[in-house]
């Protein structure tokens, strides 16, 4: 292991970015299960997110609703916050509920997608996919209807893809090489928690991989993102999931982990103003899936970040050259 990969060097803040937040989840209002338990410290993530070296953050479309969220935070915080566009595998029954037709939702999708592009803050399609974990939110035939629907409007705005996939790879990688040729930056399996074979195809295929909590649960997920070549890695929180807990895998990794900055953590029914919620996933807890990833790899945080960040400007822009 490089010998700059010491509590000391977390003193010099990388540089992140969180490429999977989702920011328009209602908890990160104060709002858990519909009851209000805090105020809307929206903003006090923000900050936190930036003290941790968050320097660009892309939250997550998961419906029509979200991604017009998505966009109107990245229109209140620009060149700060960019946004993806789309419908997550397990909300496609949305497709079929919407009125007037499922055309009318596919076309709002894309015109908001055109019109956000346009405005320079949206960088990616999706969150899209298959879930084949969750059938009971959404039945195969929907979900592979959709995702192969909102692929094409992905090639028609010429966007990268922001996917999603679970259980189901051989029909993800089958919808996928269909339309290969005509996804010139591919995009990146987010939340990867498949097999290194389902990795390293992915891979040869063109997709980056983002990394996160949960694709480091276990033994087997760690063998599996050692094998991720550097110039595929992308980081993420995918807050407010997925975070690292003690008996995941990866807390082996971070018995040094010094953070750039610390905040007080209280339940939310103590919640104060500054402090983080407990449960609550944050983009500035990104440092320490940095320091996980780094570990496993075998490199100095500092080589790792840097080399996440070209992936993902190179990807997706987010207004840099």
């Amino acid at each position: 292991m490089s010998t700059s990969h010491t509590p000391e060097a977390a003193a010099a803040k990388p540089r992140y970015i969180d490429i999977g937040i989702n920011l328009t989840d209602p908890i990160y209002t104060g709002l858990y299960h519909g009851t209000q338990r805090h105020p809307d410290d929206l903003l006090g993530v923000l900050k936190r997110s930036q003290e941790a070296g968050c320097q660009k953050l892309i939250v997550t479309g998961s419906d029509l609703k979200e991604s017009e969220r998505a966009v109107e935070l990245s229109a209140a915080h620009p060149g700060f916050v960019y946004n993806t566009v789309g419908v997550h595998p397990c909300s496609c029954l949305q497709f079929t509920s919407h009125s007037p037709s499922p055309a009318h939702l596919l076309d709002s999708l894309k015109e908001l997608a055109i019109s956000a592009k346009e405005a320079g803050n949206c960088v990616a399609f999706g969150e899209i996919g298959l879930d084949y974990d969750r059938l009971t939110l959404c039945p195969k035939d929907v979900q592979l209807e959709y995702f192969a629907k909102q692929l094409d409007i992905a090639i028609e705005v010429r966007l990268p893809l922001f996917l999603h996939s679970r259980a189901a790879h051989e029909d993800f990688k089958q919808l996928l090489n269909e339309r290969l040729e005509k996804l010139p930056k591919r995009g990146v399996v987010h939340s990867f928690t498949g097999s290194e074979e389902e990795m390293l195809e992915l891979v040869d295929m063109g997709f980056d991989i983002g990394i996160n909590g949960c694709s480091m649960k276990t033994a087997e997920n760690v063998e599996v993102v050692k094998k991720v070549p550097l110039d595929r890695i992308q980081l993420e929180t995918d807050g407010p999931w997925c975070e690292i807990r003690a008996s995941h895998a990866s807390t082996a990794y971070l018995k040094e982990f010094k953070p750039a900055a610390e905040w007080k953590s209280v339940k939310k029914e103590k919640w104060v103003e500054g402090a983080m919620v407990k449960g609550r996933n944050e983009p500035c807890e990104i440092g320490r899936v940095a320091w996980a990833v780094a570990g496993m790899k075998g490199i100095s945080v500092e080589e790792l970040t840097e080399k996440a960040w070209a992936n993902t400007i190179k990807m997706f822009g987010l207004g840099e050259k």
